[in-house]
Order: C-alpha cells, then structure tokens, then sequence
C-alpha cells in the first residue's frame, strides 16, 4: 500500500502524550476541522494529524517520563479561522489562555491562545498576508 505524506518545512513531527486520549481526541479533531487539517487515525493508544502525534500515557510510542505542558501553534489562513478556532476550541473543553487579538511579536501576528485538556497551550496564528512557497512537501511511501 503506498502512503502520501504532506510534511511542513520546519518541524517533521510534534509528539504529544496526555492522559485522557479521548477527550483529547474529540478537542484536537474539533480544532483541526477549523483549520481545515484532516486527523488520521483510530487506534485505541494514538491519533495524528498531518506533524502532529497524540497518544496517551500507556501507549508504547509514550516513552520516558511525562514532562509537563508544551506550546504547540498551528497556522491559520485568516483572521477568521483564528476566531473560529478559538470558539471552537472553548466549546470542547479548551480554556482561554489569550484571547483572539493582535500580538507584538511582530506586524500582523494575530493569534488565540487556548489550554488543551491536559494543559499543553495552544495557539492559532495568522501572520499577515503573505505567499508560500509550497502548500507542504509531498512525501511518496
């Protein structure tokens, strides 16, 4: 069976590891929906979408010791989807660590901030309009 996988250009992949699999799952795939990326996966112990792994506590891909809460920030195409994103996220058990708004990281950076169930910060991010180079890079297995 052959696989294709769309990898971004900094960050092959994210491996978070949480301790309610299933809350995290109906939360990610919520989130990710609103920022038009697809989650693959139904196994009991994991689920990934696109870079980003999840799998819980006892899965075997857990290893080593937890380490505590992580900052993970996932694009978003539009103001709009950021919104989106964050009322998304608060309606399946996200809490607000930022509201949607403009940032002084730079001009244009404007983000949402949200707590995960397992408290790992969330953001969703637009950085102005601006032209990519490649939508993801195109992996043939």
């Amino acid at each position: 069976m052959q696989i294709q996988l769309h990898r971004g250009r900094l960050i092959d992949h994210i491996h978070l590891v949480v301790n309610d699999l299933e809350a995290s799952r109906a939360f990610y795939t919520t989130i990710l929906a609103v920022l038009d990326i697809p989650v693959m996966g139904t196994a009991n112990d994991h689920f990934w979408a696109d870079e980003l792994f999840i799998s819980s506590v006892e899965s075997p891909a857990a290893q080593g010791t937890l380490t505590g809460r992580h900052h993970l920030a996932f694009q978003a195409k539009n103001r709009q989807m950021v919104n989106a994103f964050y009322l998304a996220a608060l309606a399946h058990g996200g809490r607000c660590n930022g509201k949607p708004d403009e940032r002084a990281y730079h001009p244009g950076y404007y983000a949402a901030y949200v707590l995960d169930p397992d408290g790992n910060n969330i953001e969703a991010v637009f950085h102005g309009e601006a032209q990519r180079s490649a939508a993801s890079v195109m992996i043939d297995i």
